[in-house]
Order: structure tokens, then C-alpha cells, then sequence
């Protein structure tokens, strides 16, 4: 018995140690890959935007055509067995945020995805790790998606 709870402190111990993975890429690299301009008015592009997350499966959160700014949440995704097992609540959960600005004669979109993992301990202890989603798929399949909702939009 005492191993086994020996064993369960050490792997919590590592769990507490980890790391977010580091990216290799530029911040100007990340930026291209995380944004695409338009030629259509922000009018245009920032309801195709929501429409797309909420496609998605994210509920918006907050949204402002003035500021441009969108912030998303996804479903949040719980690990019942380490609860059971080890005491410890585990919920994982996706957010997503825009940045539609006006630059020029086009509309800039710039995407980004944030996985969040937050963790409860006995005795009220809590954490969170933020990581950010490099994915250069991911992002291009969400463009493919607006572009599509753009497309629809600027036709009517």
C-alpha cells in the first residue's frame, strides 16, 4: 500500500514538472501562419468569423465589431477516471480568439488556439496549464472554413 501511494505522489510530482512543448518557429512565422487578409469589408468578414466558431462547436464568449475582437470557449472535456482514482479533477478545454482589423483596402484576420488544462487537488488546490495549438492544419483548416462563409456573405 505505501508503495502504491509512494508511486501515485511521484507521478503527480512529475505531472506538476512538466513543461509547455517549445515551438522552433519565429514570432513572424507564427503570425503568418495564424493570419490572412481579405479583400472584403470587416462587415463581412467578422460574421463569417462567429459563424465559423460556432460551427466549430465553440460558444462565443465575448464579441465586439468596434474592437474586433471575438473570444470562444469549446466544450469542456473532464477525466473521470483520475478523479476516481487519484482525487485529482482534470477538465481540458479549447479556446479560440480573433483580431479582425481593417488595414488599408483589406480585412486582416488573425486566429489563434489556446488548449487550457485545469487541475483540482484535495484540499482545494487548483492549476492550469495554457497551451498554445502551433498547428499550421489546424489553422489552415479554419481559414478554408471562413473563406468558404466569406464567400457565401459577399455573394447574397
Amino acid at each position: 500500500m505505501n508503495k502504491i501511494i509512494s508511486m501515485s505522489i511521484f507521478a503527480l510530482l512529475m505531472v506538476g514538472c512538466a513543461t509547455a512543448p517549445e515551438t522552433t518557429m519565429t514570432p513572424l512565422e507564427i503570425q503568418a501562419m495564424q493570419s490572412r487578409e481579405y479583400p472584403e469589408d470587416k462587415e463581412i468578414v467578422f460574421p463569417a468569423v462567429m459563424s465559423v466558431f460556432q460551427d466549430l462547436g465553440y460558444t462565443i464568449e465575448t464579441a465586439g465589431m468596434d474592437t474586433g475582437l471575438i473570444r470562444a470557449q469549446g466544450a469542456a472535456d473532464s477525466n473521470a477516471s483520475s478523479k476516481f482514482w487519484l482525487g485529482i479533477s482534470k477538465v481540458s478545454q479549447t479556446a479560440a480568439s480573433a483580431y479582425i482589423e481593417t488595414v488599408g483596402s483589406t480585412t486582416k484576420v488573425r486566429l489563434n488556439f489556446v488548449i487550457s488544462e485545469k487541475s483540482s487537488y484535495g484540499y482545494g488546490q487548483t492549476d492550469r496549464q495554457d497551451t498554445p495549438i502551433y498547428d499550421a492544419q489546424t489553422y489552415q483548416a479554419a481559414f478554408e472554413r471562413i473563406e468558404s462563409a466569406i464567400f457565401v456573405r459577399s455573394s447574397n
